[in-house]
C-alpha cells in the first residue's frame, strides 16, 4: 500500500490544528428546550465535527441507532418524542465512545440515571477531559509522525512510514479500549473481591 507522504503530512498539520482548537459543547451550551429526533441529528453531526471529512459522509448515527440506545438504557427516554439536555449530553459521550467501548461498557461509564445536577458535574468533567486527551493524542501523533511531517520532536516511536503510523494508532485504540472496560469492571469491587475474580480466572484457564 503506497503513500504521498507530502499529503499524509498535509493531512496530519491540518487535523492538528483542527483539534487543538476543536471542544466539545458545555453543559450551558446545549439547547434545553426539546429537540425532535432530526434535530437531534443534525445538533450531533454540528458538535462532532472533527471526523475526517471522509468519515462524515457515512451517517454515524440514526434514529434507529438513538432508539437502540434508549431501549439498552444507556441514556434516558425521550419526553413526547423530544429530546432535551441530558439526552443531548448523552448521545455525545456516547459518539465520542463508541469507536472503543462496547455498548454494555458505554451502559457502566455514563450515569444516565443521575440526578440532573450530578450529570451536569460528570458531562462537563468529561468535556475537559475529552479536551485535555485530544492534545495529548495530537502530541503523540507529532512525535510518532516526525518524520513525516519532518521535524526535530522525535522519540523512540518516531517513523517515516505512514504505514507504521497507521498500524500505532489501530493497536494503541485496542489498547486503550481493553484498559478502559477493565477499569471499569473494577468499580465498586474490594480489593479481596478483585484477587478472588482472578483466583476463578486462573482456575478457569
Amino acid at each position: 500500500m503506497g503513500y504521498d507522504k507530502n499529503i499524509v503530512a498535509e493531512k496530519l498539520r491540518r487535523w492538528e490544528k483542527y483539534l487543538n482548537e476543536y471542544r466539545l459543547p458545555l453543559w450551558k451550551d446545549i439547547p434545553d428546550f426539546g429537540l425532535y429526533m432530526e434535530q437531534v441529528l443534525q445538533l450531533l453531526t454540528e458538535y462532532l465535527d472533527y471526523m475526517p471529512p471522509e468519515l462524515k459522509e457515512e451517517q454515524f448515527v440514526t434514529g434507529n441507532i438513538i432508539n437502540n440506545y434508549v431501549r439498552k438504557k444507556i441514556m434516558p427516554e425521550p419526553v413526547k418524542k423530544k429530546y432535551y439536555r441530558k439526552h443531548i449530553a448523552c448521545l455525545i459521550m456516547i459518539c465520542t465512545l463508541k469507536q472503543s467501548l462496547s455498548m454494555t461498557t458505554m451502559k457502566l461509564l455514563i450515569p444516565a440515571d443521575l440526578p440532573e445536577p450530578e450529570f451536569r458535574e460528570f458531562y462537563d468533567v468529561y468535556v475537559r477531559r475529552h479536551e485535555l486527551t485530544a492534545k495529548a493524542f495530537v502530541a503523540l501523533v507529532r512525535e510518532t509522525a516526525a518524520g513525516i511531517l519532518d521535524h526535530q520532536e522525535k522519540g523512540e516511536q518516531s517513523t517515516d512510514e505512514p504505514m507504521d503510523l497507521v498500524i500505532e494508532a489501530a493497536v494503541m485504540s485496542g489498547f486503550s479500549g481493553l484498559l478502559a472496560e477493565k477499569l471499569l469492571l473494577l468499580s465498586g469491587l474490594s480489593a479481596e473481591e478483585i484477587r478472588e475474580r482472578e483466583r476463578q480466572a486462573d482456575k478457569n484457564g
